[in-house]
């Protein structure tokens, strides 16, 4: 299996670092700095933002506001890299709208930021971390919706998924990420509302 850096060590990144295990990948996690505290497990390979990137895919596990710090340090190593973009641009001051732009997405917006060959995957946005990390969602298996523009990346973060023992559903190309932000949008909004719990979420009947 690949190898994977995760930058960010909170809920999403110890839950994608989990799933990454499950499916046997090597998994590097960049944290912001040595005093940083980590939700994820002992195990992995820590380094801190500047250290280099040793995984084939990289994961953004920070909010969307981040990403410019971030390629400040990493625009360069991620030429080539497979970049999962896993945000959901909420204004949480009022839990009332995405603060992407409206023909837009966070994915969409990124990959006019990153360099010749890199190449974006919207991925693991829906999905809550609890069903992640365990790979279920209720009694079902955890589905997992992705979207991208370029088949062999799109192939990788499939193959990341289904070795994690869970489901990967192609949602098209990266102009779909905006959808896939307004499900991750309505997933959240609701679990704040004590409409559904954090462990629950989105599945495909098929």
């Amino acid at each position: 299996m690949t190898s994977i850096s995760i930058i960010g060590s909170g809920k999403m990144g110890a839950a994608i670092a989990e799933v990454a295990t499950r499916a046997g990948a090597a998994v590097q996690i960049i944290k912001r700095s040595t005093t940083s505290p980590s939700a994820a497990r002992d195990g992995f390979d820590y380094g801190v933002m500047g250290d280099e990137l040793t995984g084939e895919l990289v994961v953004l596990a920070v909010p969307y506001g981040a990403y410019p710090g971030i390629l400040h340090h990493y625009r360069d190593q991620l030429s080539r890299k497979v970049v999962i973009d896993i945000s959901n641009p909420i204004d949480f001051s009022t839990y009332d709208r995405l603060t992407s732009p409206a023909d837009s997405s966070t994915a969409a917006e990124l990959a006019k930021m990153l360099p010749e060959g890199s190449a974006v995957v919207k991925a693991f946005n829906v999905n809550l971390g609890e069903t992640l990390t365990t790979g279920t969602n209720g009694t079902t298996t955890t589905t997992v919706l992705y979207a991208g523009d370029y088949a062999e990346a799109k192939i990788a973060v499939a193959q990341l998924i289904e070795g994690a023992g869970m489901r990967a559903v192609d949602a098209g190309p990266l102009t779909r990420a905006r959808e896939l932000e307004a499900m991750g949008f309505l997933q959240i909004l609701m679990a704040a509302l004590g409409k559904t719990r954090y462990e629950s979420g989105f599945t495909l009947l098929a």
